[in-house]
């Protein structure tokens, strides 16, 4: 009992932490590339996954016309890639990214894996960037591809950036996310090695006998869902950059917790917390028990 308290207030401070940061950086950072702040544009985003949106969202879309225009790189595991991003964009955040990575701006972790890396809510990317990608382009077609797994019910996410380069992070050990689905989008730099591999799902005991390789590709994303088994490969030369949206449907997960595989027990946390979310009052909390 102790520990989960402890847990808790771990949980808790690093929200109220990651709060202060959003709020001194809004206040103090000078940004680099003001246009990655504007509002998504479709200029920003490959024609093909324009498409793929558009047919997602119109009349008598189904998955079998959807899969026929994404790339099923594996139809058992149900892992798909697909172009997001031109490369100009990609090149425009990642200036941005690497002015702040240089500033004097306080950083928070990624995620509890990764050292290096911004998320994106603290650099206040969320609202320009990330929730109209999930509302407009990601949910008709996770809707499609991933219906049983909350494809048509998101409603939070979390959103980061990670970085790997000789002498920082170099690999990425085998885990699930923490969450219902996950796009992974190559962003950049120039790199050779760190490629994506996937098991079966974790509840499997013989989930990474034969992992599927998946090489990344700048500006592509790769979708899978968040119960995936995955990791990196050692980063062998340059600098890799990536973009990760964990998609959350509280639908799903207020019912079981996708880490503890338990009904969730949930406190009060800042903006989307952990994706739950409690019958009346509008709010999103975090599991106590993972």
């Amino acid at each position: 009992m102790v520990e989960l308290e402890q847990e808790v207030e771990r949980r808790r401070r690093l929200g109220l932490e990651s709060a202060a940061r959003k709020t001194l950086i809004a206040s103090s950072y000078r940004v680099a590339r003001p246009e990655v702040y504007n509002s998504l544009q479709d200029a920003a985003l490959a024609p093909e996954f324009l498409a793929v949106a558009e047919y997602s969202a119109s009349p008598g879309a189904d998955l079998k016309g959807l899969l026929q225009r994404l790339e099923a790189v594996s139809e058992e595991k149900r892992i798909y890639r697909v172009p997001v991003f031109t490369a100009p964009f990609c090149q425009a955040l990642l200036e941005e990214l690497e002015h702040f990575e240089q500033s004097d701006m306080p950083k928070g972790r990624p995620n509890t894996m990764n050292n290096y890396g911004v998320l994106l809510h603290e650099l206040g990317l969320d609202e320009p960037l990330v929730t109209p990608l999930r509302e407009r382009f990601l949910q008709p077609l996770m809707a499609l591809l991933y219906p049983d797994c909350g494809g048509g019910q998101l409603d939070s996410h979390r959103a980061f950036v990670v970085k790997y380069a000789l002498g920082q992070d170099l690999e990425l050990g085998c885990h699930y996310d923490n969450a219902e689905l996950t796009l992974n989008v190559a962003l950049g730099k120039v790199f050779t090695g760190g490629a994506l591999y996937f098991g079966g799902l974790f509840q499997a005991p013989t989930a990474l006998t034969e992992p599927l390789e998946v090489e990344h590709v700048v500006g592509q994303g790769i979708l899978h869902r968040g119960g995936q088994l995955h990791g990196a490969r050692p980063l062998a030369t340059g600098e890799r950059w990536n973009l990760v949206i964990w998609l959350r449907a509280s639908a799903v997960r207020n019912r079981l917790c996708p880490m503890c595989c338990r009904a969730p027990d949930l406190v009060d946390d800042e903006g989307f917390g952990d994706g739950f979310t409690r019958e009346g009052p509008a709010t999103v909390d975090v599991c106590a028990l993972t």
